[in-house]
């Protein structure tokens, strides 16, 4: 499974790149927003960092407006992936940009009939929202087994990117489902990597050294 860090922080992604961790990044406006630099700057930026694919997001809501953003953020480096809501508008743009090469990441999936439409206009990957399918009570993950399903079921290419992980948890059973790719913030990716019983062995491997020297 490829891990995607969801973030717009180059201090996070930088961080997290030097372990290894990242195969490529995701943003959204939210996360870019918060950082205070020119949108372009900051992809850019990122690019420099992770070689692989960077999703940077269209804001507009028309197929026809939609497309000539994507071509101009499509251009400003090879790794990127145009981001694309999930409506109508946005799998027109999806059907075009397929047809011109240029990559997409369709977003804010909440049914396995949505992707499965995303898949059919083209979609590289398609980005179901586990976390916040949690906060009204749904079953998140429930939608991944569903997504890899019907995708296996007929050997779709559309990648399955679990997007708004939240927990270790998620990150697991992403993994055990077999979905390609999950996108996590820094937080998440911190929390999996530290355990108690981790830092209790370490420190007591630490202390017998110190009483060996003696």
């Amino acid at each position: 499974m490829k891990i995607f860090i969801d973030s717009g922080d180059t201090n996070e992604i930088r961080e997290a790149q030097s372990m290894g961790l990242v195969d490529g990044v995701t943003t959204n406006p939210s996360l870019t927003a918060k950082t205070g630099k020119p949108f372009k700057q900051l992809i850019l930026e990122i690019c420099e960092i992770v070689d692989g694919p960077i999703s940077a997001e269209v804001v507009s809501l028309k197929a026809d407006e939609m497309i000539k953003e994507g071509k101009d953020i499509a251009s400003w480096h090879k790794n990127i992936i145009v981001k694309v809501p999930l409506i109508p508008e946005g799998l027109k743009a999806v059907r075009e940009f397929t047809a011109m090469g240029i990559k997409t990441n369709v977003t804010l999936c909440f049914n396995a009939n949505q992707a499965l439409l995303a898949a059919k206009a083209g979609a590289t990957y398609v980005s179901p929202f586990v976390g916040r399918l949690d906060d009204i009570g749904s079953d998140g993950m429930q939608l991944i087994r569903d997504i890899r399903q019907i995708f296996d079921n007929y050997a779709i290419e559309t990648q399955i990117l679990t997007a708004s992980a939240r927990t270790p948890i998620h990150f697991m059973e992403a993994a055990k489902i077999g979905s390609d790719v999950i996108t996590a913030p820094w937080s998440v990716l911190q929390a999996i990597i530290k355990h108690p019983l981790t830092d209790s062995g370490l420190k007591k491997f630490l202390e017998d050294w110190e009483k060996s020297k003696k």
